[in-house]
């Protein structure tokens, strides 16, 4: 429901600025935006042509352009950074996050990127080419450097007056972080806890040292699924020797949380999520025909193996007639499996130690769907075609390819992941091709048998 009203929501937004603009009123569309987040700004601005994209750019409030930035996707972000003047990259990133910054900074101009570095001290610049040593798909690349440490030995007093000597702090902190002298990671304080306690009590009476800190290597999906586990708001990050390094907020984990769906959609298409919806015409086709090429080559894979049963079409006319319907019942029912098993690769839920009971499963599901949907075809052959034969090669057929079904989409998306290939970008093409080999082959080499 709540993602409904927010589609609802953008939906309503992206209506109101296209009719402003196309009024040519600027005043409303500055007022819309006015009450809209960057988030929302930068949602808006993917949902645009790059003429009206570019009037909106030029109306936002230049307090939340470096905001914007962090959430376009690449490609987006790439269009907005080269039309826009070196000067105002500079005011929009200099204000930003080190971990936002560390984000984008690649994407700016060589002259941005070093003016930018030249107004940070140098600590900042430090612990930002930290941040940048690590993969951007890893915690330390979401991490922020930015952390409030406090000590064991002192008391809930002294780190409250700590904090009330400091300008502000980090957004959303729910806890500091308590490391030793030689800044290894302790455990936890919680700020509930400092608020409430006996101010004379020590940190080590009241710190959490059973939360355990993220490893700076750990990838991104993997960091998400903790924070999903544990209901964290904020986590510590540590290095290999266990010293504190940054921190990651639950904000960080929505960004890997929602790339990885999108993802996980768009890769079953051959599309990438980063890639800008109004990109120009020929950039997309040279995209999407690279999938529309392996596809070809996929089917007329399956079509080598129909023209081999040529002989039997030509004699048995009532097979063409029903091959679709066993390539697609087949195709289906690998996809199922194919989805769930992606799915749980996705959360950590897929490994040696379950493949085995995840394919009787799914080898099960299919047996029982197999002949169910066997007796509902065969019944369909001889009402249609008054041939029992027929039906039972039919029925054969749909049985044998949604086991194939299930089989394979355990173990297409298990090989392609062990042969480092994105499950998610190759697994249905792969799958369809087996489905409809199997398929095809069944009921032609079949019929061939018994019908010819």
């Amino acid at each position: 429901m709540a993602e409904y009203v927010r589609r609802e929501k953008s939906e309503q937004q992206l209506q109101l600025l296209n009719d402003a603009l196309r009024s040519g009123r600027l005043q409303p569309v500055k007022r819309i935006l006015q009450a809209l987040s960057a988030g929302e700004i930068a949602d808006l601005l993917e949902s645009m042509p790059p003429d009206r994209r570019a009037v909106v750019w030029d109306l936002t409030d230049a307090a939340l352009d470096g905001e914007i930035l962090v959430h376009l996707n690449d490609e987006v972000r790439a269009s907005v950074i080269e039309s826009t003047e070196d000067a105002e990259l500079v005011q929009a990133t200099t204000e930003l996050e080190l971990d936002d910054l560390a984000d984008i900074i690649n994407d700016l101009p060589d002259q941005v990127t070093e003016q930018v570095l030249k107004v940070m001290d140098r600590e900042d610049r430090e612990r930002l080419e930290q941040v940048l040593l690590y993969p951007e798909d890893s915690a330390g690349g979401m991490m922020n450097p930015e952390v409030i440490t406090v000590r064991a030995d002192v008391s809930l007093d002294v780190v409250m007056r700590f904090l009330r000597r400091r300008d502000s702090l980090p957004a959303l902190i729910d806890h500091l972080f308590v490391i030793d002298r030689y800044g290894h990671y302790i455990g936890r304080l919680a700020l509930t806890d400092l608020l409430t306690k006996d101010p004379q009590l020590s940190v080590r009476d009241v710190l959490d040292s059973d939360v355990p800190a993220i490893a700076v290597n750990t990838p991104a999906n993997e960091v998400a699924t903790a924070f999903e586990h544990q209901d964290w708001v904020t986590a510590p990050v540590v290095d290999d020797r266990n010293q504190l390094v940054g921190t990651i907020t639950i904000d960080d984990v929505v960004d890997v949380i929602r790339e990885e769906a999108e993802h996980n959609v768009l890769a079953m298409a051959g599309l990438d999520e980063e890639n800008d919806m109004f990109a120009p015409v020929l950039a997309s086709s040279r995209r999407r025909a690279v999938f529309l090429g392996l596809n070809l080559v996929t089917a007329l894979f399956a079509s080598y193996f129909i023209s081999i049963f040529g002989a039997t079409i030509e004699r048995v006319v009532a097979l063409a007639f029903l091959m679709p319907a066993v390539a697609s019942m087949g195709g289906i029912a690998g996809t199922q499996t194919l989805t769930l098993i992606v799915r749980g690769m996705a959360l950590g839920q897929v490994g040696t130690g379950n493949t085995v009971a995840l394919l009787n499963r799914e080898l099960a599901v299919g047996f029982l769907n197999g002949l169910l949907w066997a007796l509902v075809i065969a019944l369909v052959a001889i009402f249609w075609f008054k041939d029992t034969t027929l039906a039972l090669v039919v029925a054969t057929a749909i049985f044998l390819n949604l086991l194939a079904g299930a089989a394979s989409g355990v173990f297409v998306p298990i090989m392609l992941r062990r042969m480092s290939i994105d499950p998610a970008l190759a697994g249905g093409m792969v799958l369809t091709t087996v489905t409809d080999v199997v398929g095809f082959v069944s009921i032609l080499g079949l019929g061939t048998l018994l019908l010819t």
